[in-house]
């Protein structure tokens, strides 16, 4: 049986990012739809998902992604995708759909492309709560502070 997993990594008041693990079809779209929606419903228009652990993902997997696109562009917010697999870039690439997401190699690579002041911390704190697997973590390459 196939099976989706979405995981707050950490938040910050207008951005998330999102680790979504499993399989994105037909059998698991509405559940992280649900998922994605009430997380943008908080107030969190900008919007990274680590696609790391993500298996699969099928035509209905990519309409869910656009919706998201769609929905975080109408907040004037951004869907940013992080480390794609090879699967998954064969699937933008071969919808010819890769330049309308804007992804990026890593989770702090794709938190460059958020406004500083709406950046979370990356990568979490150990001790943070929200943190589920405080040793999967990458370094930080957001650059320098604003003046």
């Amino acid at each position: 049986m196939r099976s989706l997993a979405v995981t707050a990594l950490v938040q910050a008041d207008e951005c998330a990012v999102l680790r979504v693990t499993g399989e994105l079809d037909l059998r698991t779209e509405q559940a992280f739809l649900a998922e994605a929606r009430s997380v943008v419903s908080a107030g969190h228009r900008f919007l990274v998902l680590d696609l790391t652990a993500l298996r699969f993902c099928d035509s209905r997997g990519l309409s869910c992604l656009l919706a998201l696109e769609w929905l975080c562009r109408r907040l004037e917010g951004r869907l940013l995708l992080a480390s794609l697999g090879v699967r998954m870039l064969r699937l933008l690439v071969g919808t010819q759909s890769l330049g309308v997401f804007s992804c990026f190699p890593t989770v702090g690579h794709a938190l460059t492309a958020v406004p500083y002041a709406s950046r979370p911390v990356w990568p979490p704190e150990p001790d943070d709560p929200q943190t589920p697997d405080a040793t999967d973590r990458e370094p930080y390459t957001g650059g320098p502070a604003p003046a």
